[in-house]
């Protein structure tokens, strides 16, 4: 099965597929009115510190002042051993920051919702097969690497390169690479953070000292380890770029560029347009008939599996297990389409077999563990719910391609007609004992306007009664069911 990315880029808008077996598994849509800022590296002031919650609010100039956790002012952890973290303890947040103070500090979450951006002192460098950690004196490996010769190798390799300016991090894709590779990585690094190190001393605060890669860059940077085929980009100037950048960085990617020229637009090639309108749907269907329903919500996101259609061939325990099979690799595919992070809570179908429940959970770490972004997940819980967690760092595809419902204003319901009828008597009622008025005319959109002529006119025609005043009903097309108008005459 070949892998390939797909790049269209216009003017306002950068997009980029991935695509695996002839199946969409990414879409990373960049724009440019709303640019991500993770990785950035930014000079901030702290404007207030708040010790209930331990955490500082940064100003790094953008409209929201930027969140620093107490925990989040820590040394370079990511690599030692879980009996060597716990000799650090967090500070109290005004032992570490004081209102006013300049600090250097990176982006690791982009502004969420109403939330502003998350931050870290914890400042790291990617490249393709390092991660540069200032400040750190230690060579730390990726736990994919599984090979502990291997390990140890690069280990050696790598330590050679670390010295006052810091430490490094060696990345998944670093796995079989050389020593000219590896060096060229680390020198380019050191480099990087000598151009942070020296704007910041230029002086000024709400400064940008380091800008995180466009898009189509970053996204090769990430993919660089994956066994790709090739690469198709539908701009000229971006495949350019693209050719500039890889034959400086990472050569063994610049031939699998290819320029797109086809007529038909490049995301029709797999049907990627229609299966990014499918990733905005509640309803996920499952090929044995069964679907799954996904909703995200503001703490976390909920998915729900039925068996839908799917009656099975055996009996009910083998019915429900071989949907729950199922549902674990729509799952895993899903998360990863959509960009859900944060708290996530799986309803698998009941399971009454200890076997099935953990051959399900089994299948679930499985499909999951082909997902570059980190997830962790529990065992079975009381209610027989599977919590679990993906590293959040950018918005989801919902967020970025909607926006609130007028008409709900992100309920996610609207009233029924009925409901909007009944306020609207209420309100001729409250409206009659309020002001004095010779008759009411009252606006109202199709279906209720349709409704309070037909199946509701009895209930209009006593609530006339009862106010001593005509009542005329006016439709108007273009309010929404909730939306009406009470008028004095």
């Amino acid at each position: 099965m070949t892998a390939e990315l797909l790049v269209n880029v216009t003017p306002s808008e950068t997009r980029v597929a991935f695509i695996d077996g002839g199946i969409l598994q990414e879409i990373h849509i960049d724009r440019e009115s709303k640019r991500g800022i993770v990785g950035n590296i930014y000079k901030g002031r702290v404007s207030r510190v708040l010790p209930g919650m331990q955490a500082a609010f940064i100003d790094i100039g953008l409209d929201k002042a930027a969140f620093l956790h107490a925990s989040d002012i820590m040394p370079h952890t990511e690599c030692i051993a879980d009996n060597e973290q716990k000799q650090f303890h967090v500070r109290d947040i005004t032992e570490l920051v004081r209102q006013g103070q300049d600090l250097v500090v990176q982006v690791v979450k982009d502004p969420l919702g109403t939330k502003g951006a998350r931050l870290t002192t914890d400042i790291t460098l990617p490249s393709r097969y390092l991660v540069f950690m200032p400040g750190a004196a230690h060579v730390g490996v990726s736990q994919r690497i599984d090979s502990e010769e291997e390990r140890e190798r690069l280990k050696q390799i790598v330590a050679e390169y670390c010295d006052e300016m810091g430490g490094f991090i060696i990345r998944t894709a670093a796995e079989g690479v050389g020593d000219e590779e590896l060096a060229q990585d680390a020198a380019f690094l050191k480099r990087l953070w000598s151009k942070v190190i020296e704007r910041k001393s230029r002086g000024g605060t709400k400064n940008m000292l380091y800008g995180e890669l466009a898009l189509t860059q970053r996204v090769l940077r990430d993919f660089v380890g994956e066994s790709l085929d090739r690469i198709r980009v539908d701009s000229r100037l971006t495949y350019d770029s693209l050719v500039e950048f890889t034959a400086e960085f990472m050569p063994q990617m610049t031939s699998k560029l290819e320029r797109y020229t086809g007529k038909q637009p490049i995301f029709d090639l797999y049907d990627v347009e229609n299966e990014i309108q499918r990733a905005l749907d509640r309803k996920v269907e499952l090929k044995s008939g069964g679907y799954l329903i996904i909703d995200q919500t503001e703490a976390m996101t909920t998915i729900d599996i039925n068996t839908g259609a799917f009656v099975g061939h055996r009996n009910l325990d083998e019915t429900i297990f071989n949907t729950n099979i199922e549902a674990t690799q729509a799952i895993a595919r899903q998360l990863r389409l959509r960009n859900l992070g944060g708290i996530i809570i799986i309803d698998f179908i009941d399971m009454t077999s200890e076997d099935h429940r953990r051959r399900v959970l089994n299948s679930l770490e499985q499909a999951l563990s082909k997902d570059r972004v980190k997830t962790s997940v529990n065992e079975f819980s009381a209610l027989g719910l599977v919590e679990m967690t993906r590293k959040r760092t950018r918005e989801s595809l919902e967020h970025v391609l909607c926006g609130e419902c007028p008409s709900c204003r992100g309920r996610g319901r609207v009233k029924t007609v009925e409901t909007v009828c009944y306020e609207i008597l209420r309100e001729i009622v409250r409206v009659h004992h309020a002001y004095d008025a010779d008759r009411f005319l009252v606006y109202a959109s199709p279906a209720v306007g349709d409704a309070l002529k037909s199946e509701e006119s009895y209930s209009l025609a006593e609530v006339e009664l009862f106010v001593g005043k005509q009542v005329k009903i006016q439709i108007e097309p273009l309010y929404n069911r909730e939306q009406f108008d009470v008028v004095m005459m």
